[in-house]
């Protein structure tokens, strides 16, 4: 079935560049181990066979980004009339010994890779060899295939609430056919005349699309402009802005949720307000590594989903997914000049309370601002002009889900963690994603390898900054340079 991509959907697609990693992703870690006597082993052919059957449920995954000649409109979605689910789904190893750090490494050389524009737009990665028998599943999909956050990412497709894995009706899919050039660039036409007012008509009178660009940038620089003036100048200087290159890396951490709601208990905060504590913490070690001092009252701006604030559950809910897209979001600091973990835990609050229903503090991301534009150069440049607006807006964008997610299986095989692989953008040289799975707190890091070479010692700062709030005080350790167990283990 043919289909034109959304303006959401072209935003991200064009969005796609050096710099840019427009995908998202997920790492799921499971335990064959812990699969029952008469359960099937997990192996490349399963995973084939299960996403085989699955992708009916989410048929974007089969389809191809077909860009219009002369980019008279938004590319359309067309059936990959050579889709083979093998070039998809791939079988990869780790050497001995397993460790998670060769799980990090490699899922930040994966993230790395380009996608191949002429294939649909998503990888699966079945990786055998990890220490103590466990597999691990990363998959990575671009941000197009997920819109404005409606659909759902292939790890959620395949996970189930229960061992038992049903199968789907027999799926006979078939490729439709791919129009021609010819009929694809009338249909372009034809649609952008059919609507009153868009800037095709520029094209066609001999007005030239010069002029109409320029006027579509401003009128787009105030708007957001206007939206934003009191953040675009006013986050603090830091070199987590100057990512550029399109090197990643990875790492993860987890902490006890039991403990995080006992520290939320004692300090008489919310769940959350512990959950960016510690990453409040991180952040004031890291930066402490690449500078001599902090001043007191020195921040980090962050950006996070509003959704978080409005939380009130404390348990596990059933159904949900962990990619998070197109939410409204909102802008905080993290006081990282703090000395005292106490105090700065407060501080977390009460400034997240403050900024969350303060309407200078929304961002309400580039999907508000982009008009229902066909032609694609105004598309494209809109969202780059709204994008690079919002560069200086914020230091870090966290990811952050509004409810535990439940126990999951693949193929009947337990996962026993979960780690999101948030996106990162040009401008950004560190993305942090936290997740709430079972009874832990999954911490994710993606970095620009060039800006933030030593990221793995960030997980051994969330073990650090969750002890301190713990204790009171700080580490009776020095940070630890990587993670110090495995990951889905009582402390990873």
């Amino acid at each position: 079935m043919v289909s034109r991509l959304s303006p959401d959907e072209a935003m991200y697609y064009y969005l796609d560049g050096s710099g840019t990693t427009a995908h998202s992703g997920t790492l799921l870690i499971l335990d064959p181990a812990q699969t029952p006597a008469d359960g099937e082993p997990l192996d490349h052919p399963r995973l084939v066979s299960l996403v085989e059957n699955r992708l009916q449920r989410v048929p974007r995954y089969r389809q191809v980004v077909t860009e219009v000649s002369l980019g008279l409109a938004r590319p359309l979605w067309v059936d990959d009339p050579d889709f083979d689910i093998t070039y998809h789904i791939r079988l990869s190893a780790l050497p001995q010994p397993g460790a998670d750090e060769q799980l990090q490494d490699l899922v930040g050389r994966v993230i790395s890779r380009p996608f191949d524009h002429d294939r649909p737009l998503w990888e699966m990665y079945l990786i055998e060899g990890l220490s103590g028998g466990r597999l691990a599943i990363l998959t990575k999909t671009h941000r197009c295939l997920l819109g404005s956050g409606d659909r759902l990412e292939i790890s959620e497709v395949i996970t189930e609430e229960t061992p038992e894995t049903p199968r789907l009706p027999a799926d006979l899919w078939m490729p439709g056919a791919r129009p021609g050039r010819r009929s694809v660039t009338i249909g372009a036409l034809t649609e952008a005349m059919a609507k009153p007012g868009e800037v095709v008509d520029s094209l066609l009178s001999g007005g030239g699309p010069i002029a109409d660009l320029l006027t579509l940038a401003d009128r787009s620089a105030r708007f957001v402009g206007n939206t934003v003036q009191q953040l675009v100048n006013s986050a603090p200087d830091s070199p987590l802005n100057a990512g550029a290159t399109a090197a990643r890396l990875f790492t993860f951490a987890s902490v006890s949720r039991e403990e995080c709601l006992a520290t939320a208990k004692r300090f008489e905060c919310t769940f959350n307000d512990v959950v960016l504590g510690i990453v409040t913490g991180v952040m004031r070690r890291w930066t402490l590594s690449v500078k001599d001092s902090l001043a007191h009252g020195e921040t980090v701006r962050a950006v996070l989903p509003l959704a978080v604030r409005e939380r009130v559950a404390e348990s596990p809910r059933p159904g949900g997914g962990w990619i998070c897209e197109g939410r409204t979001e909102f802008i905080t600091d993290l006081p990282i000049g703090e000395d005292a973990p106490a105090v700065r835990l407060l501080q977390v609050a009460g400034l997240a309370d403050r900024y969350s229903q303060a309407q200078r503090r929304m961002a309400p991301g580039l999907r508000a601002s982009l008009p229902e534009l066909s032609v694609v150069p105004f598309v494209d440049l809109s969202a780059r002009v709204i994008d690079g607006l919002f560069q200086r807006s914020y230091n870090v964008p966290i990811r952050m889900s509004d409810q535990q997610i439940t126990p999951r299986f693949v193929g009947g095989v337990p996962v026993i963690g979960i780690y999101t692989v948030p996106p990162l953008s040009g401008q950004r040289a560190l993305s942090i994603s936290v997740i709430e799975y079972r009874d832990r707190v999954e911490f994710a890091f993606l970095a620009d390898r060039n800006v933030v070479g030593d990221l793995p010692a960030m997980a051994g700062y969330v073990l650090d900054s969750i002890e301190e709030l713990r204790t009171g005080g700080f580490p009776q350790r020095p940070p630890a340079p990587g993670p110090t167990t495995e990951a889905g283990g009582p402390d990873s």
